[in-house]
């Protein structure tokens, strides 16, 4: 089964939030109900790619949210960047999983994204990668409409290591 970074975001679009592990385990789901096998590798790579992308993000709850399951679970959430999809037969994924929706808390998260953004731009400052660089910048602007945290000084960094036209 292959799977977009929009349809795992159509997928943490149903509940909100879930852990790296509930995220595989609806992807399985979803492959079971079309007939087809799960390449756990491919699953894992198709993560990474969504979430250097900023289709999906890592979201640190509060300590005192309700839904956490686990102190060290690793939580993801729709990104900045995602065009959210749902995969061909994913509405029953809820019933299926049996996890109820998680809120995520806007302002908290988008501060997380920035921050994150922000050690983003610097690493690709440093390494001098400006392919990495103009990626950042125009993920910069998804970041900025996103959510309320301004990203203008992140993108001013990355402008100023982008060839000029």
């Amino acid at each position: 089964m292959t799977t977009t970074g929009d349809e795992l975001a159509g997928v943490l679009d149903l509940f909100g939030v879930l852990t790296r592990e509930e995220l595989a385990d609806a992807l399985t789901e979803l492959a079971f109900k079309q007939g087809e096998e799960v390449d756990s590798d491919a699953v894992d790579a198709a993560i990474e790619r969504a979430l250097t992308a900023y289709v999906i993000v890592e979201y640190d709850p509060a300590a005192d949210t309700a839904w956490t399951t686990e102190a060290d679970a690793t939580y993801l959430t729709v990104g900045p960047a995602a065009f959210p999809t749902l995969p061909s037969n994913a509405e029953d994924l809820p019933h299926i999983l049996a996890v109820d929706s998680r809120p995520v808390d806007r302002e908290r998260l988008a501060t997380q994204v920035r921050h994150r953004l922000e050690a983003d731009t610097e690493a690709a400052i440093t390494q001098d990668n400006a392919d990495r660089a103009a990626e950042l910048h125009d993920i910069s602007y998804d970041v900025g409409a996103w959510g309320p945290v301004d990203t203008d000084s992140i993108r001013a960094s990355l402008s100023a290591v982008l060839p000029q036209d």
